[in-house]
């Protein structure tokens, strides 16, 4: 089998014809394809993780934005109680109702007990639980209703 092969190949040769194996052909233009859809491949990855991160920095900013408002909403309450704590009016306030003081010119008022009474003791009325049966819990956890 090999001779005719040869053989097969000094005729062609002889007659003018050239049998060379064909080697796949190398394209500048064929790697310079091959490497931009890499690098567009990798250019929408990219751009998708840093959409992806944009998303969960948008969503921590809102959160930090509503905690910040109502960080400020706390922060004018306190200085409104703070402002009245050290106003005038709250002082006085203070003075008659958690201080017991009076001003010059004040009558204050004490009630006291009268003299020789006894105070009478207020009955606590007693709750009697009613009795129930052990069959009739059972029959209430699975049915929901007590039959007496």
């Amino acid at each position: 089998m090999l001779p005719d092969i040869t053989k097969y190949l000094r005729q062609n040769q002889a007659c003018g014809k050239i049998i060379s194996m064909k080697r796949p052909k190398f394209s500048w233009k064929y790697a310079v394809f091959i490497l931009s859809v890499i690098l567009l491949a990798y250019l929408v990855m990219d751009f998708n993780n840093r959409m992806s991160n944009l998303r969960a920095l948008s969503a921590e900013k809102e959160r930090v934005a509503a905690q910040v408002t109502s960080l400020e909403q706390d922060h004018r309450r306190l200085e409104t109680q703070i402002a009245y704590a050290t106003s005038e009016p709250a002082v006085v306030q203070w003075a008659y109702e958690d201080g017991r003081l009076v001003q010059a010119g004040d009558n204050p008022v004490i009630p006291l007990p009268p003299g020789q009474s006894t105070p009478v003791p207020t009955p606590t009325p007693v709750v009697t639980r009613p009795v129930v049966d052990n069959w009739q819990v059972w029959l209430w956890l699975f049915v929901d209703k007590v039959e007496n």
